[in-house]
């Protein structure tokens, strides 16, 4: 896999792990505002970490594809061809 590839999926990997993470946590502390500005920055770095990536390598969930032309989600390798 090309490194930039390999970075942007770990980038993405990070930013979703700290926001499942604060998720969590405000399921037993649903008031706390620091938690929630912490969500919200990550749920922001997230989306756009998220964007970056399919900008580069294309959707890596079918519900993302953003082709009207042509169905491109079965272009890109599967993840058991060295794809993440």
């Amino acid at each position: 896999m090309k490194e930039g590839k390999c970075e942007a999926m770990k980038k993405l990997q990070e930013v979703s792990f700290a926001l499942d993470e604060v998720r969590l946590f405000l399921d037993t502390h649903p008031f706390d505002k620091d938690a929630l500005a912490y969500y919200e920055r990550y749920r922001s770095e997230r989306e756009k970490a998220l964007s970056e990536y399919e900008t580069a390598y294309g959707p890596i969930e079918q519900y993302r594809v953003k082709e009207n032309t042509m169905w491109n989600w079965v272009h890109c390798p599967w993840p058991w061809e060295g794809a993440v």
